[in-house]
């Protein structure tokens, strides 16, 4: 019973940090990007729910990997620090090759929100491969 207790306090550690590095990757995500996802969102803007959910997934594949490959707490959250600053810069750098990128999710245009999740998806599965140390 107290490898249980034991095993269950480690899950419950992890996944609190997990979900604590997931918030704070959403909330520097929408800090960076120059629309308000939230409220294209609650106006039925496509576009931006799609572009926010593939990075939300792009930073979520490689959070996995450091879980189930991390050797602590600490290490797990530093190669989580890792993942977000990927993700951010995959972010950063399609803004720049793309120029028309944040008009176009401001217009709810599918293809190019598509196109974005599906970079942020892919780097993001890369991301976790690199992570498996």
């Amino acid at each position: 019973m107290s490898v249980y207790l034991a095993s269950l306090t480690s899950f419950a550690l992890y996944f609190v940090a997990s979900v604590g590095l997931g918030g704070a990757f959403m909330l520097v995500y929408t800090w960076i990007t120059p629309y308000a996802e939230a409220k294209l969102i609650a106006d039925g803007n496509r576009a931006a729910a799609i572009s926010l959910v593939g990075a939300g997934l792009g930073f979520v594949i490689p959070l996995a990997s450091a879980i189930a490959h991390s050797l602590d707490i600490i290490d797990m959250v530093l190669w989580g620090v890792v993942a977000m600053t990927v993700q951010l810069a995959l972010y950063l750098l399609v803004r720049v090759a793309v120029p028309g990128l944040v008009a176009a999710i401001n217009a709810d245009r599918g293809s190019v929100a598509i196109a974005l999740a599906g970079l942020s998806l892919g780097v993001g599965v890369l991301n976790a491969a690199c992570m498996t140390f």
